[in-house]
Parts: C-alpha cells; sequence; structure tokens
C-alpha cells in the first residue's frame, strides 16, 4: 500500500498546514482526505505537491508492504 505518513511529517517540518494548502494553493478538502485516508491519488497531485512543498516524490509518499496472513 502507498502510505502518506511522509506529506504530512514534510508539511509539519516546513510550517504549512491543511488550511494553506486549501485556501492559498487551492488544494480540493476531498484531496486531502483521500491523503490521509492513504487512499490512491492520481500522479499530478503528487507533482502539484511536490511543487508546493519543493520537495521529492519519496518526502510525500512510500510503499508500505501490508502483512499477508495466510
Amino acid at each position: 500500500m502507498i502510505s502518506y505518513v511522509r506529506l504530512w511529517e514534510t508539511m509539519k517540518r516546513q510550517g504549512v498546514t491543511q488550511y494553506a494548502l486549501i485556501k492559498r494553493h487551492h488544494i480540493s478538502p476531498s484531496q486531502i482526505t483521500r491523503l490521509k485516508r492513504n487512499e490512491s491519488v492520481s500522479t499530478h497531485t503528487i507533482e502539484v505537491f511536490c511543487r508546493i512543498l519543493h520537495c521529492r516524490v519519496e518526502d510525500i509518499m512510500e510503499y508500505v508492504e501490508e502483512d499477508r496472513t495466510e
């Protein structure tokens, strides 16, 4: 699964709030909700976040292998 925990850490380090993303950068609240839930978003959305935060993709997301109990 893709985890966006790094996004929230990067935002915190840079002092960027969810409110700023919505009001200043016109990010849709529904996109923020999708990221909070680790749901899929487009590569365009990831690119926009990289541009806003002046960071790399790996500062926003990572692949985390899910536990498989078989």
